[in-house]
């Protein structure tokens, strides 16, 4: 079974695929899959159009490497570990105090960048400054975190002694801000020699195990391929501090573990919320041989904080899907806890028509959040002054056969203020409407969430074929 693991900050991305165990696999269908046969690791830093890529020797050194020479940055104290030219194909040497120079020796670390054919390649050098190195240290710090990534590969720090230290505190301070994760925070506290290396992941025996580091095919086995509804990664794994768990991020579990969200009204504005980020980031909608659908688990604010393939056209094309980049980053937002989760179900169709609706549909009709003007005499007037708005503003021969509903929220000065298409022809043809460029116009973007506080009236607006306008009072939902 493919399986992608993203570790991402701002200025560093590590971004993981490989395998999973086939009979391990087929005991643990309904829990996040175990990448346990890592064929092919990405580093992408800031500045850089290409990512450092090689296996799994390339992966451990780098993951090494960056660790000891984190160290030796906020202890002033050489660690042979960062810099072992002879045994490793990752190091790095010191430039100055917030420049760092990043060393792959390695060729098959290097097929990201174009260098010549000759079989004896220079080594790729790499300068980073003090952020860079700490988020790259941090991306690090999140893979560790992930206990169900390579469980095995543990991450070994002796202490520097302290008599050795001379550490240079504004240096210190430069540094320690970017650093707050499980592997950075060791890193300092050992760099001083203030508490005893962290055991981070206790190895578990895995016999017969495979460790390809050099072939980057991800076809599965066939016995993998031919079980359905198999999941994928679930999200970008949560840091945590030297003392907490690793939160869970595999969907199944992380629902087991919170609330779900259940309230009609809140799902239909979640369900806005999800559609209007994976419209405009679906770019390739070409190609798809079958409908690609995935269960999506989304925070009470829109974040998308997982998702597993309900087909096996899902698993293999979610290359297809912008689900991977959208994933939240919990160095943007805070870390899912105990947050309620949201579940929808989305499919990607060959049509290239998006689809967003709850995962069990809506318990009953749901209601428009937020205030409400209800005095009949406002609603009225408000009604015709969005009538004689849109009238005014909608030209041009209409191309599409079927009437375009909508709900357009306006407020007690009849200034739009919100609008959702109602059926699958007016998601369509909104480009059609001026509903998109009068609400563009206020608020600069055509997916601003309303203002809840703020009293509107709501109205059903519905563009006719025949070049039509009808204006009605919302009934709510049908």
């Amino acid at each position: 079974m493919n399986i992608q693991r993203k570790y991402s900050l701002p200025n560093c991305t590590l971004l993981l695929e490989g395998l999973s165990d086939v009979t391990r696999a087929a005991q643990f269908q309904e829990m996040r899959p175990e990448l346990s046969i890592l064929v092919n690791a990405e580093c992408y830093l800031s500045g850089y159009n290409q990512p450092l890529t090689g296996g799994r020797e390339f992966f451990e050194s780098l993951v090494r490497a960056v660790s000891g020479y984190a160290q030796e940055f906020l202890s002033s104290v050489s660690n042979p570990q960062a810099h072992n030219q002879e045994s490793e194909l990752v190091e790095f040497q010191k430039i100055d105090g917030n420049l760092h120079r990043l060393i792959i020796h390695s060729e098959s670390a290097s097929e990201g960048f174009d260098r010549s054919n000759n079989s004896k390649r220079p080594p790729i050098e790499i300068d980073l400054n003090t952020v860079q190195l700490f988020d790259l240290v941090e991306a690090v710090d999140q893979f560790f975190a992930d206990t169900q990534t390579l469980p095995e590969l543990s991450l070994e720090l002796q202490p520097v002694t302290r008599r050795y230290g001379g550490a240079n505190q504004a240096v210190i301070r430069q540094a320690v801000p970017a650093a707050v994760g499980v592997s950075s925070l060791a890193v300092a506290a050992i760099a001083f020699n203030l508490i005893p290396p962290p055991q981070i992941r206790v190895p578990q025996p895995k016999p017969n195990e495979q460790t390809s580091s050099t072939t980057k095919s991800l076809n599965p086995p066939a016995s993998a391929a031919a079980t359905p509804a198999t999941p994928i990664a679930a999200s970008t794994p949560i840091p945590s501090t030297a003392n907490e768990k690793p939160a869970v991020k595999d969907l199944e579990a992380l629902l087991n573990t919170v609330p779900e969200i259940t309230d009609p009204s809140q799902l239909r504005a979640l369900n806005r919320q999800v559609y209007n980020q994976i419209h405009p980031a679906w770019t390739k909608r070409s190609g798809l041989q079958q409908d690609l659908i995935y269960r999506l688990g989304v925070a009470a604010d829109g974040a998308i904080v997982g998702y597993k393939a309900v087909n096996k056209e899902a698993n293999q094309g979610v290359g297809q899907t912008p689900l991977p980049n959208l994933l939240y980053n919990p160095a943007k937002r805070a870390p899912i806890s105990n947050e309620p989760i949201a579940q929808f179900r989305i499919v990607f169709t060959t049509n290239g028509v998006l689809q967003v609706s709850p995962w069990r549909g809506y318990a009953k009709t749901p209601e428009v959040i937020g205030a409400k003007i209800t005095d009949s005499n406002i609603t009225k007037d408000l009604n015709q002054k969005l009538y004689n708005t849109v009238r005014q503003t909608w030209n041009g021969t209409p191309t599409f056969t079927r009437d375009l509903k909508y709900r357009v929220a306006v407020n007690k000065d009849g200034v739009i203020a919100d609008y959702e298409p109602l059926n699958q022809v007016a998601f369509d043809y909104f480009q059609e409407t001026p509903l998109p460029k009068m609400f563009n116009a206020i608020y600069g973007s055509n997916v601003a969430p309303p203002n809840d506080k703020e009293p509107l009236a709501h109205f059903q607006v519905i563009f006719k074929p025949n070049g039509k306008l009808e204006v009605t009072p919302w009934q709510g939902y049908q």
